[in-house]
């Protein structure tokens, strides 16, 4: 069974950790409680084929960049989130992007976009067109959520655990070249 390890950024108060507690415990966190770092298990089936997730959920800070750093490299697969009630936290997620590319250098990082708190639609900032050019631009999917009511919250685990499968086999055609020898 392969094994995936997916880091959750994005800006404080996006709801990284209610998206994580939603899929992996099916329960919605109501309070906020600032987080340094969580950890979470979970196997899933995608496209029929079994696989663990190893889930980082990670500070929204500044404050802890330089463990951000340690877990970009360790991971295969990235969400980067923002609320779409607080358009400064989109604005917020372009460095979160160039942090992946330094840190991972030449091996292709899968990164899923996720616009978080759907269900506050009215209380809306960012726009989807906004969401999905963003998405374009990075060459990326882009999935709207909300945890509080559960919307795509499984859609975004399995579109991520998809991209590292792409990326995966992308890596394995290279390294599979033919020669030619004269």
């Amino acid at each position: 069974m392969r094994e995936f390890k997916v880091v959750v950024l994005g800006s404080g108060g996006v709801g990284k950790s209610a998206l994580t507690v939603q899929f992996v415990s099916g329960c919605f966190i109501e309070k906020y409680d600032p987080t340094i770092e969580d950890f979470y298990r979970k196997e899933i089936e995608v496209d029929n084929s079994p696989c663990v997730l190893e889930i980082l959920d990670t500070a929204g800070t500044e404050q802890f960049a330089s463990m951000r750093d340690l877990y970009i490299k360790n991971g295969h697969g990235f969400i980067v989130m923002y609320s779409l009630t607080n358009h400064q936290t989109f604005q917020d997620i372009a460095s979160m992007r160039n942090v992946i590319s330094r840190v991972k250098g030449s091996q292709p990082a899968p990164i899923l976009l996720v616009a978080n708190k759907l269900d506050l639609d009215c209380q809306r900032e960012v726009s989807t067109a906004e969401g999905n050019a963003l998405a374009e631009q990075w060459d990326c999917p882009f999935i709207e959520a909300s945890a509080k009511d559960r919307i795509n919250v499984n859609e975004v685990f399995a579109t991520v655990v998809r991209e590292m499968n792409m990326t995966s086999e992308k890596r394995q055609k290279k390294s599979y070249c033919c020669c030619t020898l004269l």
